[in-house]
Order: structure tokens, then C-alpha cells, then sequence
């Protein structure tokens, strides 16, 4: 206990003789540090406030707009036109002040409003260029005049350093498509996938959408956009993912790998020590916006960052009819699991982070700790994993109050959620690929108990020292996390180190208090719905088939040597695999973000199209090879004019998604969006971008490749497909389906090697 009495800053006794008051200095000492560093912590955030407030524009220049009207003023020029005069006419201390001291205090007003207004007029100027897309549908190397006096003046306004959020004021809001463009792209999408009478049905229900609720419908979506930051985020976030009462997990969340053939250190404790380590360093450069804004590859064109203030600090709660995302501040904890058991571990002291070899320190005595788990406590966490309606039951009825809202509250305001697996993942062994495949799903789901699916994300430390994360999805989308990941593996990996006998680095303070052990009551009732709620969670984990492999015959380089774009000749080829193993075509959805608008999320990439059946059955009914190429470039180009069309705004589900929330709220029904909105993702397919590929070197270091992540089957009796494509030379794949359907097996029976 004596952690405990360190706690303790002060204790008092009522003696005869009075108060007998007796300080801990110790603790006292570390309380002013803690607030030093949270009074550190806001002034950062008010300079970042100020410095982005004013952006393209800096904070110094207003200094020299007052001295440049001073200087005028000095030359017995006027550049106010009269202003200045009426300014100092209506000062509230032009008696007390002389004449000289008037016209100063006027003259500084109306440089401040004249510095004002010119960042203002930058800012618009900045978001009208941010507006202009059509450099996206130019061909490579033919640029327009238009394009390259574009590009100069986003440059001209861009060249002041950004923080991480100084765009996000500039960036264009998302503009509602005209519903007869919308409806015109969505009945090209589906004619591949419909017969000739299926067809002319679903043009009669559009038109008949058109002329009767479409427009009534259009109108209050227009005006929402008019009133929103962004027309389609909000509702998106809260139906697709809030709303949703089955188990998040497989269903929602999503996971990520550690490198491929390259585990940093075998020591557990060591890896969970950097890693935690670099989480942090990435949150400190967060909340001082040192990160590089996001930019689209290779041009200057910023994304929006909002996404990135939830990352850290938060939990989703469940509630009975919608869940809720809470974001605390600031953390200066983790929450624990190991052996079924929860614990909090403080990672800062003093107002310092703790150094790797410390927190490496900690998480032994964790590792190393006898006690056994409480009565309920092991698989408590199975409570996140299953429907989200009894979890809200169980959560206001056992967890509001008393030692267990504690508890919850540690794990739940923690700065993210780490579990100490015992178990060794990876690809290694006799069955190298069997044990990729195995790695895969415990991240996804575990043992249903040993993760807490709520946090925004869980970082998972196995025994032999390989790491990997499960993310929550309704917070943000899979480019976001893979930032912070990629940051992470390139931190531990690179920056941070091990020793040579694979121990963190830096020194150890032995007086750390140990990390504390968080109490529960668990009642008989609670106990009753976590075995429920595992059995449910089991079920749909088992029936989860994953498997992931490493493309290695040819990547992004030699595909690039065609002329031809990555992503294309990947979703080409995989409407081409689907055919041969279905006998047909599916509805295909791929994700393209929305994030050259404020607070955009996603776009449907419907990668099914007339273009690609045509190849795809021109290549499988043998004919000539040159009319196979060419029906090839045709797809692929309609596939880049699809993905840049959703990029832009110009996509087809979204829109059509926020016209039947509208509906909904209008309590008028529409054959058309109904059946739209029913259509099942057979095929569901995701690119993870690689963001960060100068923190790795592949040249020097060949073996740090990362694997990517994945997602679990959308459709009962269809696939989940995600892929990272890593240098030039490598693309990994993660499919997903259900062994419970009969026409669905991820697994392939090509071989690889498990040597790089």
C-alpha cells in the first residue's frame, strides 16, 4: 500500500492540543509539476488557436500593418480615407487621452480590422482555389495553363508552415449533386449487374423518385448543407455506426499489422514499452499540432484533419437506442489486461513521460504480478463485444455508481487500451501462412474478451513480442489510424531501439508506484450477460475465415511502367478473381475519402462496372489478346474517372444515403431508396495508403514491410478485401469471409515463401 499513502498530499489529526497537520512534500511536489505541464498544455493550445486562427496570414504581420499605416500617417497621407477620423471621433477615452494619443489608438483599431479583413479575403482566397478539382481528370503531363496558375497561387498562399489543423478553416464544404446526375451514375453503376427487364424497372422507379419525392427531398438536403460544416458526416457517423445494436466487433472494427518479417525485440515488456512510448510521442506532437498536415500524394492539396482529435482519449459508450463517443482532454494513463485481469498504469510522473525503459518496467511487474483475476473479471471485456443494448443495460444498472464506475472510468478515460496477449502471432513455424491467417484473427476478435472494442483503439503486446492494434471504426476511417501506426512501427523500430539484449533504453526510476490494480463487484446478473454476450461474440468469431498474403511477383513498379494506375489494375483484377469464383459479378464497394472537403469522411467507388464486365468477360471467353488490352485500359480509366468523381463530390451513395435519412425524418416512404439503400456488398474492398514511406528506407532496411490490416466480411455470403501496396516490388492482401457460407473461402491455393 505504500503507493497509496505517496498519493496522499496532506493528512490531518484533531488532537487536544489542536490540528495536527502533516504535509507530504513528495506529493505536493508532484501535483505543482502536473499542473505546470496542464498549464503548459493550454498555453500551447491558445498560441495554436491564435497562430492557426489567422492562417495563411502570421501573427507578426499584423506588426507590420500597423507600422506600415503609421509610417503613412507619419507622411501626412491618409490610407484610411476618413476612418481613422471617425474611429477616434468614438473612442470611449478621447477625453482622457491627448491628440496624439487618439490618432495612435485609431490608427491601431484600423489596422487591426484592415489585418483582419485581409485574412479573411486570404482565407476565401484559399478556400475558392481549394475548391477548383479539374486538375484531377487532366492527364498525366497534360497540364492546363489553368491548372499550372492554379497550382502557383496555392503555393503563393501555402507557403507559411502549417500546423496540423491551419487548413481545416479553408477547405471547401462537400456540394450536394444534382439528383438527376446522382441517379443517372447510379443506374450506369447497376446495368452490368441487371437483366434487360430488372433494368428498365429500376429506371421507371428513379424517374418515378425524380419527378415525385426526389426534389422535395433535395431541397431540405441543400439546406442542411447550407447550414452544416459538411451535409453527409454527421448522419453518417450516427446511422451507419452509432445507431448500429449488433457487436461492433468483426462487424465495425477493423485491426493492423506489425511488420512482416521483422519482430524488433522477443521481450514482451520491451516492445509494449516503445510501443506505448511512440503512441505518445505521436499524441504529444498532436495536441501541439506539430504533425504535417495530410496532403493528397504528391501535391500540396491539404486534407481535412479533423478525425485526428478524437484518436486519443476516447471511448465509445453504448446507450439503449444509440451509442455515444465521449473525448476527454487529456490522459495521463493507460488501461491494462493481462491474465484476466485490468489495471491502470500511470505513464507520466511529475509532469514527464516516462521513459521506455520505465514503462517497460512497469508492464513486467504487470507480466510478473500473481494475483489471480476477481469473481467476473476475466471476461468482462466480452460485454463490448457482443449486441450493444444489453451492454447499455448492464452499464447504467452495475456501472454508474460505486467502486465498478471507477473502474470503468480508468479504462474508459484512458489514454487507449492495451492487452498483454500470452499467446505468440506472426508468420513463423512449419505453417507460415496458417499462422498469418491466425495472427489476422486475433486481432479482429481475440478471445472476444481480452480486448475492449469500445476504446478508439486497443494497442495488442503477444509474448513473443509482436504487436498489432484493433481500431474502433465510428470515431475515424482506416487512414487516420494507419498514420498513427505507421508513426508507431517507425518510431519503435528506428528511433526509440533496443538494446542488445532487446530492453528499452534510458534509465529507471525504482521508486515508480506500482501500476494499480482496478476492483470490480460483479454480480451474479452481470456475470450472466457476459456469457452471453461471449457466446454470441464466439459464434460470430468463429465463423470469421481470414486470410492474408504477400503478393510478391510484381507491385506498384512494373504496373506503373503501363501507364496504368495501381489501384485500378488491383480492383480490375479483383472483379476478375470474383468472376472466376462466383461465375459472376457483384456489387463492389471501395472506399475513397472525402477529405478535400471539411470533415469529410467517405465515398462508394463502385468498382463494378460496364468497362471492367466487358474486359473481364472478353479475357475469360478467350478472345484476341490486343482487344483484351484495350478493353483493359477502357476499364481502367473509367475506374480512376470513378475514384476521382467520388473524391471530388461527385459520388453516388452518399447522396443518396442522406436523401433517405430525410425521408425518414419527413415519415415518407420511397420504393427507389429503399431497395438502393438494401443492396447487398458482396464484395467489399478497402486500400490502405501508405503515408509515410520515408520513415522506413525500404532501400536499407528491406525487411521492415508492413503488412497492412483488414476488416471483417460486410455481406454473410460475400468478401472483405483490403490491401496495402508496399514499395514497388510488394502488395499484401487480407480477405475476409464467413465459413458458414458455402460459396465463400478466403484462403488461396497459391504458395509463398515466408523469406523476404
Amino acid at each position: 500500500m505504500a503507493e497509496a499513502h505517496q498519493a496522499v498530499a496532506f493528512q490531518f489529526t484533531i488532537t487536544p492540543e489542536g490540528i495536527d497537520l502533516q504535509l507530504s512534500y513528495q506529493a505536493l511536489n508532484q501535483i505543482y509539476l502536473s499542473g505546470v505541464r496542464s498549464w503548459k498544455k493550454r498555453v500551447s493550445r491558445m498560441r495554436n488557436r491564435v497562430i492557426k486562427g489567422v492562417y495563411p496570414a502570421s501573427p507578426s504581420s499584423w506588426l507590420f500593418v500597423v507600422i506600415a499605416i503609421l509610417v503613412t500617417m507619419y507622411m501626412r497621407s491618409d490610407p484610411s480615407m476618413g476612418l481613422i477620423a471617425k474611429i477616434q471621433q468614438h473612442l470611449p477615452l478621447h477625453v482622457s487621452l491627448s491628440a496624439q494619443g487618439q490618432n495612435i489608438v485609431s490608427a491601431l483599431v484600423f489596422s487591426t480590422l484592415l489585418w483582419l479583413s485581409l485574412i479573411l479575403a486570404l482565407r476565401l482566397c484559399l478556400k475558392l482555389l481549394l475548391s477548383y478539382h479539374q486538375w484531377m481528370f487532366e492527364k498525366h503531363g497534360q497540364v492546363s495553363n489553368t491548372t499550372k496558375v492554379w497550382v502557383t497561387l496555392v503555393r503563393l498562399l501555402s507557403s507559411r508552415k502549417p500546423l496540423l489543423y491551419s487548413y481545416q478553416t479553408s477547405l471547401p464544404h462537400l456540394p450536394v449533386p444534382a439528383i438527376r446526375d446522382t441517379l443517372d451514375r447510379y443506374l450506369e453503376s447497376v446495368r452490368p449487374l441487371l437483366t434487360d427487364p430488372e433494368f428498365k424497372r429500376m429506371t421507371e422507379l428513379a424517374n418515378e423518385f425524380e419527378s415525385s419525392l426526389g426534389n422535395r427531398l433535395q431541397r431540405y438536403l441543400k439546406l442542411k448543407a447550407l447550414w452544416a460544416t459538411n451535409y453527409v458526416s454527421d448522419w453518417w457517423e450516427e446511422y451507419i455506426y452509432l445507431r448500429g445494436r449488433s457487436p461492433i466487433m468483426v462487424n465495425s472494427n477493423y485491426y493492423g499489422m506489425d511488420f512482416l518479417y521483422v519482430t524488433p525485440t522477443p521481450v514482451q515488456a520491451a516492445r509494449a514499452g516503445n510501443t506505448i512510448t511512440a503512441l505518445l510521442l505521436y499524441r504529444r506532437k498532436l495536441n501541439r499540432e506539430e504533425l504535417n498536415p495530410s496532403r493528397v500524394p504528391g501535391t500540396v492539396i491539404p486534407l481535412c484533419a479533423a478525425q485526428c482529435e478524437r484518436m486519443f482519449n476516447t471511448t465509445r459508450t453504448p446507450g439503449a437506442d444509440t451509442d455515444v463517443l465521449q473525448h476527454w482532454q487529456d490522459s495521463e494513463f493507460v488501461a491494462v489486461y493481462h491474465n484476466g485481469r485490468y489495471f491502470r498504469l500511470w505513464v507520466y510522473r511529475a509532469g514527464r513521460l516516462l521513459s521506455p525503459r520505465e514503462i517497460e518496467y512497469q508492464i513486467q511487474r504487470i507480466l510478473d504480478d500473481p494475483s489471480p483475476p476477481q469473481a467476473g473479471e476475466d471476461k468482462l471485456g466480452a460485454l463490448t463485444a457482443g449486441d450493444r443494448t444489453p451492454w447499455s443495460q448492464i452499464r447504467k444498472q452495475y456501472f454508474s455508481s460505486g467502486g465498478n464506475k471507477r473502474s470503468l472510468d480508468a479504462i474508459e478515460r484512458a489514454a487507449f487500451f492495451v492487452t498483454l496477449d500470452n499467446e505468440e502471432q506472426g508468420m513463423r513455424g512449419e505453417d507460415p501462412a496458417g499462422n498469418l491467417d491466425r495472427y489476422a484473427k486475433s486481432l479482429l476478435h481475440g478471445k472476444c474478451y481480452d480486448r475492449w472494442f469500445d476504446k478508439s483503439f486497443s494497442i495488442v503486446i503477444y509474448k513473443n513480442g509482436k504487436n498489432g492494434l484493433n481500431a474502433e471504426h465510428s470515431w475515424a476511417d482506416a487512414p487516420t489510424v494507419a498514420h498513427l501506426w505507421e508513426f508507431t512501427l517507425a518510431t519503435d523500430a528506428f528511433h526509440l531501439g533496443y538494446t542488445e539484449d532487446g530492453h528499452c533504453k534510458g534509465e529507471i526510476d525504482r521508486s515508480l508506484p506500482h501500476p494499480q490494480r482496478l476492483t470490480w463487484d460483479i454480480p451474479t446478473e452481470v456475470q450472466a450477460q457476459v456469457s452471453s454476450s461471449l457466446a454470441l461474440a464466439q459464434a460470430l468469431a468463429d465463423d470469421v475465415d481470414c486470410h492474408v498474403f504477400p503478393f510478391r511477383e510484381f507491385g506498384k513498379g512494373r504496373i506503373k511502367k503501363l501507364r496504368i494506375s495501381p489501384d485500378a489494375f488491383i480492383q480490375i483484377g479483383l472483379q476478375l478473381a470474383y468472376y472466376r469464383d462466383r461465375g459472376g459479378f457483384s456489387l463492389t464497394y471501395e472506399a475513397s475519402m472525402t477529405r478535400l472537403f471539411r470533415e469529410g469522411r467517405t465515398e462508394t467507388v463502385r468498382s463494378c462496372s460496364n468497362e471492367s464486365c466487358a474486359f473481364v468477360k472478353a479475357l475469360e471467353g478467350g478472345e484476341a489478346e490486343d482487344h483484351c488490352r484495350r478493353l483493359f485500359r477502357l476499364a481502367s480509366e473509367r475506374h480512376q474517372n470513378l475514384y476521382r468523381m467520388a473524391m471530388t463530390g461527385a459520388g453516388i451513395d452518399r447522396h443518396l444515403f442522406c436523401l433517405y435519412v430525410v425521408s425518414k425524418y419527413l415519415g415518407v416512404d420511397s420504393p427507389f431508396l429503399k431497395e438502393v439503400l438494401s443492396e447487398p456488398w458482396r464484395l467489399s474492398t478497402s486500400q490502405t495508403p501508405v503515408q509515410q514511406m520515408e520513415l522506413f528506407d525500404l532501400k536499407n532496411n528491406p525487411d521492415f514491410i508492413s503488412l497492412g490490416g483488414g476488416f471483417g466480411p460486410v455481406a454473410d455470403d460475400g468478401y472483405g478485401v483490403s490491401y496495402i501496396i508496399v514499395g514497388e516490388d510488394m502488395i499484401n492482401f487480407h480477405v475476409s469471409s464467413k465459413y458458414s457460407c458455402s460459396e465463400t473461402v478466403s484462403k488461396s491455393t497459391q504458395k509463398y515463401s515466408s523469406e523476404p
